[in-house]
C-alpha cells in the first residue's frame, strides 16, 4: 500500500469544552501552547494491534515530563462532518468456551465471529505482560493466523501491579478466537468474568428482518447480518481481519441491495460515495479505483467491470431503497466520468485487451487465481456494461437531464446491446460462455433478443443447476443475480434447491460448517475442517451474503423500489419452506401454508399503498392498514432432480449394482 497518502506529519486538531453547572460554556482550542507526554497506550497499529504499558497510566505533572508542540499550517481541505452515524460500541459478548489446545496455548472461544476487540480485568505484578492473538478460525485445534497473512492481531499488555479494565481504542481485529498467553491467575487461564468482547460498528439503524421455517436459512440470514456489521466500519470495507480491510467497490456494488434493508444504510455510504467521486474524478480521470479510500498501488487501479459500475449501480440502489433522487443528483457527475472513462473497442464494448476480474472467486477458479473462472471476464464486464448504460437512461430521464443527453444514453444502450448480442448470443438463445453466471446476468439485464430466446435461457439455467446437483457454480457477480434469473422465469423450485443444498458449494454449506458470517470463498474451509489454501481466505466477506436481497423479496414477500409508486407483497413460496416473515420498519408481510391452504398477512404504513400478489391468486391493490389474504395452495413437485453424470463418482450416491 502507499504511506503519507494525506500528508507525512500526523497532527491533532481539537476542541475542549467545558460546561459549567450554571449552563456556561468554556471552550479551548489546540495551538502552540498545549503540551504532549507519553501516555500508557506505547504503540497502536491499524493491522498489528495495540501496546498497552499500565504503569503509564497515570502519567505526571512533573514539568520536565511533558515536551513543547509543533505547530503545523492549518490544512487547506474543507472540513465536513459525516453524513453518516459514528462508529460505536454496540454490545458485548462473554466466552463461551475457555480451554487448553494440544500445544496447551490458552484459546477463548466467544461463539461468534465479530469485530471489535477484548476488553478484560485482571491484577498481576508489575512489569508482567498478557498477550492476546485475535484469528477467526481454529485449525488442527489451533488458531489459525496464516488467513492473517502479513497482519498481526497481537495486543500486548503490560500490567502495573494493580488491577485494571483494558481494551484497545486505536486498533480493531475480526475474530471468534483469542489465544491468550502469560495470564498472571488461574494457572494460566482465565475465568469467563474476566474477558468480554467488545462488538463495534458504524451505529446504523436496523431497520430490516427476516425469519423462515427452516434454521439453516435463519442462521444464513444471521451470518449475513453479522458479516456487514463487521465490514461497516466507518466504510464498507471486504474484510475486517487481515493485512486488508479496505473499501472495495465491488463487494458493496453487490451488497448494497442486502444491506440497505437490514440497516439504514444512507448517511454512511452517501459519505463513501462522495469520496468515491473525488477518488475518481481528481485522480484518475474519471476511471473509478478498486478500492476507496485509494490506498493501493497505483498500478492497480486499472478500470475494472463489477468494480467501476458502483458509480452506477449503488446510487440506483440507495435511491430505490431510500427514496431520495440526492444519490442521483450528487453521484451523476461521477456516473457520466465513469461511462466515458470505459475504455473501449471498435464495437464500444469493453477494449478486449484490458484486465478484467470477471465473476471474482468463482469456486471452480484454482485457489491461486481467483479471477480465472468459468465465465468469459469479457462477457461479465460487457454484460454490466449495457446494463448501466440503460440504467443512465433511467436516471438521466428521472433527474430531468437534456433531452440530448437522454437520447445519447439511449441511442448508446441500443447499440451496445445489439454489439453484446452479435458477440454472445446465438438466434437459438444459446450463450458463449455457458455458464451459471452467463444465464443470470443476460436474464437478470433483459439482453436477449426476443421472449422466446430468455425462455429458452431460462429453462438452460434450470438444467445446469440441476447438472451441477443445485451446487452454487458463481463468484461474486453471478451470485446476487442467480437465484432471482431462477424464480422470476418460473423455476422457483430449482431457486429453493440451491437455497437449501448443503454440499460444498453452497450458501447452506457454510453454515454446516458452523459459520457464524459469510466467507470470502465458498470453500474457505474444506470439509475436512482444513483451510482453504488460497491466499485470500477470510471467513468475514459480505459479498455471497447478497442473496439476503432475494429472501427478503421472494421468500420473505417483501419488496422496496422507490421507482415504483406503490410497495410490493408478492411472496413465491417453495421448497420446504412452509412460513417467512420480513419486516422493514413499519411495512412487514408474514405468510404461512397450512395443508392446501396460503394464508398471508401485511402491514402498511399510513399514507402508503401496496401491490399484494398471492401464489396464483389475483393482484390487489390496498391502502394502508393490516390486511389478510387466503387462497388455495399446490405446491409444486420438490425436490427437483438432481442430472446425475453417469459415469462420475458421487460420495453421497450409490452406484447400481453391474
Amino acid at each position: 500500500g502507499k504511506r503519507n497518502i494525506y500528508g507525512d506529519k500526523l497532527a491533532v486538531l481539537a476542541q475542549l469544552e467545558v460546561v459549567y453547572d450554571d449552563g456556561e460554556m468554556m471552550t479551548v482550542g489546540s495551538d502552540g501552547s498545549w503540551k504532549t507526554s507519553m501516555g500508557p497506550r506505547v504503540a497502536a497499529e491499524f493491522y498489528d494491534g495495540e501496546a498497552y504499558d499500565a504503569s503509564l497510566a497515570e502519567g505526571s505533572c512533573s514539568e520536565e515530563n511533558w515536551k513543547p508542540v509543533e505547530e503545523l499550517e492549518f490544512p487547506k481541505a474543507k472540513l465536513l462532518s459525516p453524513e453518516g452515524p459514528p462508529i460505536r460500541k454496540i454490545e458485548t459478548l462473554k466466552p463461551q468456551k475457555i480451554w487448553k489446545s494440544p500445544s496447551d496455548k490458552v484459546i477463548v472461544d466467544f461463539g461468534q465471529n465479530l469485530v471489535g476487540g477484548v476488553r478484560l480485568r485482571v491484577s498481576g505484578p508489575k512489569g508482567h505482560q498478557i498477550t492476546l492473538t485475535h484469528t477467526e478460525v481454529l485449525e488442527n485445534d489451533e488458531v489459525a493466523t496464516r488467513p492473517l497473512r502479513d497482519c498481526k492481531a497481537i495486543d500486548t499488555i503490560t500490567l502495573s501491579g494493580d488491577a485494571i479494565e483494558w481494551e484497545p481504542k486505536f486498533t480493531f481485529h475480526g475474530f471468534r478466537y483469542v489465544q491468550v498467553e502469560n495470564w498472571p491467575l488461574n494457572d494460566g487461564i482465565p475465568l469467563a468474568s474476566g474477558l468480554e468482547a467488545v462488538v463495534i460498528h458504524t451505529d446504523m439503524e436496523a431497520t430490516g428482518s427476516f425469519k423462515c421455517s427452516e434454521p439453516m436459512v435463519n442462521q444464513l440470514q444471521n451470518n449475513i447480518r453479522w458479516g456487514m456489521r463487521g465490514n461497516f466500519v466507518g466504510i464498507p470495507t471486504d474484510c475486517p481481519q487481515r493485512d486488508e480491510r479496505l473499501g472495495w467497490t465491488g463487494d458493496i456494488q453487490v451488497f448494497a441491495p442486502t444491506a440497505n434493508f437490514l440497516y439504514d444504510t444512507s448517511g454512511m455510504l452517501s459519505s463513501w460515495l462522495k469520496d468515491v467521486s473525488l477518488e475518481q474524478i481528481q485522480d484518475f480521470n474519471g476511471v473509478v479505483p478498486q478500492v476507496v479510500p485509494n490506498v493501493i498501488d497505483p498500478r492497480l487501479n486499472t478500470p475494472q467491470a463489477v468494480w467501476g459500475d458502483v458509480s452506477i449501480i449503488t446510487p440506483w440502489t440507495m435511491y430505490n431503497s431510500f427514496g431520495d433522487k440526492k444519490f442521483l443528483t450528487n453521484q451523476y457527475p461521477s456516473m457520466q466520468a465513469w461511462l466515458d472513462a470505459i475504455p473501449r473497442g471498435p464495437d464500444k464494448l469493453w477494449d478486449p485487451n484490458t484486465h478484467q476480474l470477471g465473476d471474482w472467486l468463482d469456486p471452480s477458479a484454482p485457489p491461486s487465481e481467483p479471477a480465472n473462472g468459468k465465465t468469459d471476464p469479457h462477457f461479465v464486464a460487457n454484460a454490466y456494461l449495457v446494463h448501466v448504460t440503460e440504467l443512465m437512461v433511467k436516471i438521466a430521464t428521472l433527474l430531468n437531464q437534456p433531452a440530448s443527453e437522454i437520447d445519447k444514453y439511449t441511442q448508446d444502450a441500443a447499440h451496445l446491446k445489439q454489439a453484446f448480442q452479435n458477440t454472445y448470443i446465438t438466434p437459438t438463445g444459446r450463450l458463449s460462455p455457458d455458464t451459471q453466471t452467463s444465464l443470470s446476468l443476460a436474464l437478470s439485464f433483459s439482453l436477449f433478443a426476443s421472449p422466446t430466446q430468455a425462455t429458452a435461457a431460462s429453462s438452460r439455467l434450470a438444467r445446469l443447476a440441476a447438472t451441477s446437483r443445485f451446487r452454487i457454480a458463481t463468484g461474486f457477480a453471478g451470485t446476487p443475480l442467480i437465484l432471482p434469473s431462477l424464480s422470476s422465469t418460473g423455476h422457483v423450485q430449482e431457486a429453493y434447491r440451491m437455497l437449501l443444498e448443503t454440499g460444498c458449494p453452497s450458501w447452506l454449506y457454510t453454515v454446516s460448517m458452523g459459520a457464524t458470517t459469510m466467507w470470502e470463498r465458498w470453500d474457505s474451509m474444506l470439509p475436512p475442517g482444513a483451510i482453504n489454501p488460497g491466499e485470500m481466505t477470510s471467513f468475514n466477506h459480505y459479498a455471497l451474503g447478497s442473496v439476503g436481497a432475494w429472501l427478503h423479496s421472494v421468500v420473505g414477500g417483501l419488496s422496496l423500489s422507490a421507482s415504483a409508486s406503490e410497495l410490493t407483497f408478492a411472496p413465491v413460496p417453495g421448497g420446504t419452506v412452509t412460513w417467512a416473515k420480513a419486516k422493514y420498519r413499519e411495512v412487514s408481510c408474514k405468510w404461512e401454508i397450512e395443508g392446501s391452504v396460503f394464508k398471508m398477512v401485511v402491514c402498511v404504513p399510513p399514507n402508503k399503498g401496496a401491490v399484494v400478489r398471492v401464489p396464483g391468486g389475483k393482484e390487489e391493490r390496498v391502502g394502508s392498514g393490516r390486511w389478510e389474504f387466503e387462497t388455495a395452495y399446490e405446491g409444486k413437485e420438490w425436490p427437483p432432480k438432481e442430472i446425475l453424470d453417469p459415469f462420475a463418482m458421487y460420495d453421497d450416491v450409490e452406484r447400481p449394482k453391474a
